[in-house]
């Protein structure tokens, strides 16, 4: 978890952000629409952007899992400042954390590949052009 070890004995049927928000603390993690439609909620596991809100944490035992909390000095951080990408900002921790597993794979998308990337994370104040821009320069 960000890099540290948890150990935790959640009942079976808890989804990972709850687990995540209510448990250790990691708020960073947003639930919106608690059914994996918007998401606010993603995280890495293993890497890999995954809906937290619908990821029951029993199936992620023994993975790597990155929040937000764990990209805390990602240049995308800076990127999205700088480009005014934050509006109401609930948003945002899911938006870097998908982010930052597109240039961890990719460090140079196109405008395509970050609109394919990010089309799973909604922003209701519809910053995309704004987001777009922060991903596609987040090297400065």
């Amino acid at each position: 978890m960000n890099g540290g070890g948890y150990e935790i004995d959640a009942p079976v049927g808890r989804s990972l952000a709850q687990v995540l928000r209510e448990d250790l603390g990691f708020t960073g993690t947003k639930v919106a629409c608690g059914e994996g439609h918007c998401g606010a909620c993603t995280v890495l596991v293993d890497g890999v952007p995954t809906l937290s809100c619908i990821t029951l944490v029993h199936t992620v035992d023994g993975a790597e899992i990155t929040t937000i909390e764990g990209l805390r000095d990602h240049p995308l951080i800076d990127a999205f400042v700088r480009t005014d990408a934050v509006q109401c900002g609930f948003c945002t921790p899911g938006q870097i954390v998908s982010a930052s597993a597109l240039v961890a794979a990719n460090p140079s998308p196109s405008r395509d590949e970050i609109r394919h990337a990010m089309s799973g994370n909604l922003c209701r104040c519809g910053t995309y052009p704004k987001i777009e821009e922060a991903i596609a320069t987040w090297r400065g």
